[in-house]
């Protein structure tokens, strides 16, 4: 009876080793880019300016920053809303510096 599957002489062929070399050093350049990434600043501004948000690429806050001409004791809900539209602007910029790696990375594949 004749085996199923597998590859004759039970090696792997060279196409397939070469593609798990080239699969892990793939996995290495992700990774390093990754750790780049994630020290990477993105800020985003609202209120013509008055509101600054500044994140990393772990999406992590790092900071505000606020024009004190934005803070009206009278009015804080526009300040709240404008902080909140800083912190998503950062927050989109890191989520497109992140796709933009992936696609650099994996050739534009969709997965």
């Amino acid at each position: 009876m004749a085996k199923r599957g597998g590859f004759p002489g039970g090696g792997m062929p060279g196409n397939y080793a070469n593609l798990m070399k080239q699969a892990q050093r793939m996995q290495r350049q992700m990774e390093e880019s990754q750790k780049e990434l994630e020290t990477k600043e993105f800020i985003g501004t609202a209120g013509g300016g008055a509101v600054e948000a500044k994140v990393n690429g772990s999406k992590e806050i790092l900071g505000i920053k606020l024009d004190p001409e934005i803070v009206d004791p009278e009015d804080i809900e526009t300040l709240q809303d404008s902080i909140v539209a800083a912190i998503n602007e950062a927050m989109n910029k890191a989520d497109e510096a992140s796709a933009a790696l992936m696609g650099k990375m994996t050739g534009g594949l969709s997965f």
